[in-house]
């Protein structure tokens, strides 16, 4: 097993903007029973990733949202339902942010954070 390791994502943009937290509707059912559709995620553009991560990819044009795990072999996404295929990432280039918090909207209680 490779050692844990914690990476700081970069900003794909240089504008202050690019490091603002933003919010996603989840589509799907790739990355059940963690992350239900139409939960809101709050994605932390220059957060903290590390083997095990939730965080926002973009890979082949497709964004995602995924588990960061690190292997023998480097990086990959994989998707908490295994009807869903991993993805294999040469490096965290693909990773646009990290999932610090998910929310059912409707229920105010109804709040997981991932970061502390």
């Amino acid at each position: 097993m490779a050692e844990a390791r914690t990476i700081r994502i970069a900003p794909a943009a240089p504008d202050c903007s690019a490091a603002e937290p933003f919010a996603l509707v989840v589509l799907g059912d790739s990355m059940a029973p963690e992350f239900a559709e139409g939960e809101v995620i709050v994605v932390e553009p220059e957060g903290l990733a590390r083997d095990g991560s939730f965080v926002v990819a973009q890979v082949d044009g497709d964004w995602m949202l995924r588990q960061l795990v690190c292997t023998d072999d480097g990086w990959s996404l994989r998707p908490l339902n295994p009807a869903y295929p991993a993805a294999a990432v040469a490096d965290l280039a693909a990773v646009r942010g990290v999932v610090i918090q998910k929310s059912r909207p409707g229920r105010r209680r109804s709040i997981k954070r991932y970061v502390e």
